[in-house]
């Protein structure tokens, strides 16, 4: 039997996941994008040359920028749209989109007006859908290039997360479940703030010791968060918790980090954003994550410092200062 899924969304994860889901047999997918020139482009040229230049999608994956093409026949919705965008995007959609199916969202935010997780969001347009969050260490770049991954698909429909386990797996894509889908979704959004951290910590150059102590106090601050908002501790030292802070935080794809990089390297948030192509999902979910944390009086330091830097002009050297001096505590 062939299960149709539509992915919807066009940027470098929504095409990753294409790539993936394409390479199990028995499984057709669609990859909607709203700019309907890039999507010829990306049909016709089998790349997505501006998020993922070199990587070439299987002629089974039809690309178009006409959504009742894409959901039409759907057995599974796979939305990819990031956080800052989700709401304005459904409101536009949320008619065409099948109702009664499960959706996977793979987005990891949290709506600054609102202080809404993204599956949040999506329920409100989708009449409360079964939904799984998938989430972890997952750089769409290496994804789409085959290289072994392992995440965490949340939700609390166990028929339902198990579906998606069975749809994602490859033999190079292992999917683990859980049944914290706020704690996946949390530690998603929150590990993106504590890489603009380490970005910073990265630019000025403090070395080894300094990220370390800033990644390990920044999951305790995300463990801190999230456990305050009712997600399982446990989250936080698992794939979606620790193993995406880690590779957030590290790697040369990650576009958080590589915010914070510039900004501790001098240059104001504008010019790097004039930089990028992808979305920063740290930059706004640092904007809701402080008023969060100030509204439920949640001690959020590091979280503290990236915003006033983000927003308030405060220098990187400023913050790191202001970090260290605080008044001595335990651990």
């Amino acid at each position: 039997m062939t299960t149709k899924i539509a992915i919807i969304g066009g940027g470098a994860m929504a095409t990753a996941c294409a790539l993936l889901l394409a390479q199990r047999s028995g499984q057709r997918v669609a990859l909607w994008m709203r700019n309907a020139e890039f999507a010829r482009q990306v049909q016709t040229t089998r790349e997505n040359h501006r998020l993922l230049a070199g990587v070439s999608l299987p002629d089974s994956v039809d690309v178009t920028a006409d959504i009742q093409r894409a959901v039409d026949g759907a057995d599974l919705l796979v939305i990819a749209i990031p956080s800052k965008y989700l709401r304005a995007a459904l409101t536009d959609l949320a008619g065409d989109l099948p109702r009664g199916l499960p959706v996977v969202s793979v987005i990891k935010g949290i709506e600054v007006e609102t202080f809404l997780r993204p599956s949040e969001v999506i329920a409100e347009f989708l009449g409360h859908p079964k939904i799984v969050v998938l989430g972890g260490p997952s750089h769409a770049e290496e994804i789409a290039r085959r290289l072994p991954a392992s995440v965490v698909a949340a939700s609390g429909d166990t028929d339902c997360v198990q579906q998606v386990q069975e749809l994602f797996t490859t033999d190079r894509f292992r999917v683990y479940t859980n049944h914290d889908l706020p704690g996946v979704e949390l530690a998603g959004a929150l590990k993106n703030v504590v890489a603009i951290a380490a970005g910073i910590c990265d630019g000025l150059k403090y070395g080894d010791n300094a990220k370390s102590a800033l990644l390990t106090r920044g999951l305790v601050e995300m463990t801190r968060f999230g456990t305050q908002r009712g997600a399982d501790s446990s989250t936080f030292s698992g794939l979606a918790g620790m193993g995406d802070l880690i590779t957030t935080c590290n790697s040369p794809y990650g576009r958080n980090r590589f915010v914070g990089q510039r900004l501790g390297e001098g240059l104001l948030l504008s010019e790097v954003l004039a930089e990028m192509d992808a979305v920063a999902e740290g930059i706004t979910t640092a904007r809701s994550v402080n008023d969060m944390g100030l509204e439920y009086d949640i001690d959020m330091p590091i979280t503290r410092e990236v915003y006033r830097v983000l927003f308030e002009g405060r220098s990187p050297e400023q913050a790191t200062h202001d970090l260290m001096l605080r008044p001595p505590k335990g651990e």
